[in-house]
């Protein structure tokens, strides 16, 4: 057990964090500027070199085990947008040469390729990643070694890290949009299924929170591990306690697992509907099973009618190995390849520690297929639009709520009056 869960748990074991917070397992990391390396010491020298031509880039994905789903679409379209940078002249006209890797699924492998990326291949940024526990994994890494990591998926928020770039959504651009759409539904009764891990653990205990205050009943809660695609017995207590609509916090193949479980208990979209966070138009048509009239909630659907959007999609489209299909994160992994690309020229440099200054110093914006985005230099996190969409025949989103403006990110909800400060305060505190 690692010392953030040790803490974690000794607070629960008090009662500290409330019955709401009971059930997260892991901690949330250090803000953007605190001394994460500890005190007296200082990052190890960078062996990155852009006095030629080029400049190398990691890119770190599942490309096999349970992940894989998902990522090797993100793993694609990196390569893609290189493509597209390098075409039009590079970054301060270096070439980019990519190094991928292979997170394949496993924690302790993200570790070891982020440290291998940085001090053999000696890039200057990696790119990827997708489950909390993959990036907290890469986390410490790049804190130690001084590198940069641009993560492209919406998570549980509570952190923010000055080598670490997010270009998905925080907890209130995605978790309390979908709550919002619920409770304009009339939804009364709310059941929480996820992965057993921290982000819907901790993605869920703030949903409780928030629910409290939407006068929204938390009916039932079950995880299944990452890993396991059997929900049969986890979706029996579902039926049993008849929810309005069911949260759904699972990642990767075990959505198809709990897609198959809730069709053959019975369950339908039109009786008990479910709302994803991690089902878009990549993962739909792999369900098993058509998944007509359940809603996710993203900042990107490939229905977006922006003008930058279809054009992003007449790319991807005719990109060597596309699905055919684009989604949200593939779309945040996108953004976040010319958000550094910004971010270095702004600084004149690949230097991290002038790349992140210039993130402070300057407006940096991307004209993205969801929008315009734009770098919160002091969280390291972009303003997204949140949008609700519903799946129709074609494994399509039909979108059916949208947030009027573009949501700035509050990636530790200080804006929010029904999570306290002291809760705030214990949780990041738990993680070190």
């Amino acid at each position: 057990m690692s010392n953030s869960s040790k803490r974690m748990r000794a607070l629960m074991a008090t009662g500290a964090l409330g019955t709401a917070m009971a059930l997260v397992l892991a901690g949330c990391g250090a803000r953007a500027g605190d001394d994460t390396a500890g005190a007296g010491s200082s990052p190890a020298a960078s062996c990155v070199d852009t006095s030629g031509s080029t400049v190398k880039l990691g890119f770190l994905n599942s490309l096999t085990g349970g992940m894989a789903i998902s990522e090797k679409t993100v793993s694609n379209v990196l390569h893609m947008a290189s493509d597209e940078i390098n075409a039009s002249g590079g970054i301060l006209g270096k070439k980019i040469e990519y190094v991928q890797e292979d997170g394949a699924t496993d924690w302790p492998t993200f570790a070891e390729k982020t440290e291998k990326l940085l001090t053999q291949d000696c890039v200057a940024a990696i790119f990827g990643g997708w489950t909390s526990s993959s990036r907290k994994a890469v986390k410490p890494v790049v804190e130690k070694l001084n590198g940069l990591f641009f993560y492209p998926v919406q998570y549980e928020g509570l952190e923010s890290s000055p080598n670490i770039y997010y270009t998905g959504a925080t907890t209130n651009q995605q978790i309390i949009p979908a709550m919002d759409f619920l409770a304009s539904k009339g939804v009364k009764k709310l059941f929480l299924a996820g992965s057993d891990y921290v982000f819907p653990r901790t993605a869920n205990a703030i949903i409780k929170l928030y629910a409290a205050k939407l006068g929204i009943e938390i009916v039932g809660e079950e995880y299944v591990p990452l890993d396991k695609d059997d929900w049969t017995s986890q979706v029996a207590k579902i039926v049993a306690a008849k929810p309005d609509f069911i949260f759904n916090t699972i990642n990767g193949s075990s959505n198809v697992g709990f897609v198959k479980a809730y069709y053959d208990a019975g369950l339908t979209p039109a009786k008990t509907p479910i709302i994803s966070v991690s089902i878009a138009e990549e993962e739909a048509p792999a369900m098993g099973h058509e998944v007509t009239g359940n809603y996710a909630s993203w900042n990107y659907f490939q229905s977006l009618k922006t003008d930058t959007n279809p054009k992003f999609i007449e790319s991807w489209k005719a990109y060597p190995n596309s699905s055919g299909v684009t989604s949200d994160p593939m779309e945040a992994a996108y953004i976040s390849m010319y958000l550094y690309k910004a971010l270095v020229e702004a600084a004149g440099s690949f230097d991290v520690d002038k790349v992140n200054a210039a993130a402070k110093a300057n407006k940096i914006t991307f004209d993205a297929p969801e929008g315009t985005v734009t770098l919160d230099g002091e969280n390291h996190h972009i303003s997204k639009p949140g949008h609700i969409g519903q799946i129709n025949k074609d494994n399509q989103f039909d979108v059916v709520w949208a947030s009027d403006k573009f949501i700035e990110p509050d990636p530790y909800l200080e804006g929010y009056d029904w999570f306290p400060a002291d809760v705030r305060k214990q949780l990041v505190d738990a993680a070190g």
